[in-house]
């Protein structure tokens, strides 16, 4: 599966979702996969993150990742997202970013990419399930194909078995609550596979 391309586009205050975006490159990378872990622009006041100490090192600690741009959705064969929930939605970081794509979206250059979501919140019922479908309503419109881990693999169940992508709650002290690595890994693979199917089927057909 070498030739399938994977942008892994994320969003994260605190880390989390930086850390669960590096566990889907490592399971990308083992699928075999060329990988991009691109992040969301940021679009906060630099107060508001001086004003929280973990955002602001988290900020610090991830300035060199790239930024994504339109042309890394356009490279991408298979897209996995990674965002915090706000309000049981996604952050607005992420949701300016999609928000652009109507270009390559009415050039039907976004039709076809296998697309997958993680998320994480503060409680166990804090909205992951519905930021991940909120962000796949966007997914349905470019005509992407989601790849949804479902109930494919024991560590779905291990890490609180979500099916429709991993999340995970960040407890007061910011660190995960339950153990998802391993749902992580099987997910970034699944949706490698998954893309590296459509792929030989596109080119089939061509």
């Amino acid at each position: 599966m070498s030739n399938v391309k994977t942008a892994i586009i994320y969003y994260s205050s605190g880390g989390t979702n930086y850390q669960l975006a590096q566990w889907a490159a490592e399971g990308a990378k083992q699928a075999g996969s060329e990988v991009k872990v691109l992040k969301v622009a940021e679009t906060a006041p630099q107060a508001a993150i001086d004003s929280n100490p973990a955002w602001k090192a988290n900020h610090e600690a991830t300035k060199d990742v790239p930024e994504v741009t339109l042309a890394d959705l356009e490279w991408a064969d298979a897209i996995i997202f990674s965002i915090p929930t706000r309000f049981g939605n996604m952050p607005v970081q992420m949701k300016q970013f999609l928000d652009l794509t109507g270009g390559l979206w009415f050039q039907g250059k976004l039709a076809n990419k296998v697309v997958s979501a993680m998320s994480s919140a503060q409680n166990p019922h804090g909205g992951q399930e519905a930021t991940i479908l909120s962000l796949y309503t966007t997914m349905y419109h470019w005509g992407a194909i989601v790849a949804a881990p479902g109930f494919t693999d024991p560590a779905i169940f291990g890490a609180g078995g979500n099916p429709y992508g991993t999340s995970v709650t960040v407890g007061q002290d910011g660190k995960m609550v339950e153990d998802v690595k391993g749902a992580v890994l099987h997910q970034a693979k699944r949706t490698v596979t998954v893309a590296d199917w459509v792929k030989k089927g596109l080119n089939a057909n061509n």
